[in-house]
């Protein structure tokens, strides 16, 4: 019952958190055209660089948090993008202003620790990499 109960809660912190982080990529996907020339470049690669990189991690990656596919994987950008966000772009603001990207980073890295859990593509794949028939202690998250 308790590794159902953790599962369950994992999958409401991907969906949850890759839910909301996916509108602010759909966003910057859809203004694509209006953002790429002033969106902020913290790292120097270029305005057009850091838009599609923040793109991936917000929209691509969110997408895969959401159903646990790559999950560890996908959430280093995204806890990247949160960093650079907190750290970078808002250092000098309020902490109204940058409390939620620390609140998202704090997510991703979690997840990053814990894995998707059970209820995930992670965990299906690996169950028929590993052959096993759903009999037997399932494995680790």
């Amino acid at each position: 019952m308790r590794d159902a109960l953790t599962s369950f809660g994992l999958l409401l912190l991907r969906a949850g958190f890759g839910g909301l982080m996916l509108v602010h990529g759909y966003q910057k996907l859809v203004d694509y055209q209006k953002l790429v020339e002033t969106f902020p470049d913290p790292l120097g690669i270029g305005s057009q660089y850091s838009l599609m990189g923040a793109i991936g991690a917000e929209f691509g990656c969110s997408i895969l948090l959401i159903v646990g596919l790559a999950t560890r994987l996908a959430a280093l950008p995204l806890a990247f993008t949160m960093g650079v966000a907190h750290f970078v772009i808002h250092a000098n603001d309020a902490w109204q202003t940058k409390e939620l990207s620390a609140v998202y980073l704090c997510a991703y890295v979690a997840l990053f620790f814990t894995g998707p859990g059970h209820l995930s593509l992670d965990h299906l794949i690996l169950k028929r990499l590993r052959g096993d028939s759903g009999q037997g202690s399932p494995p680790p998250g």
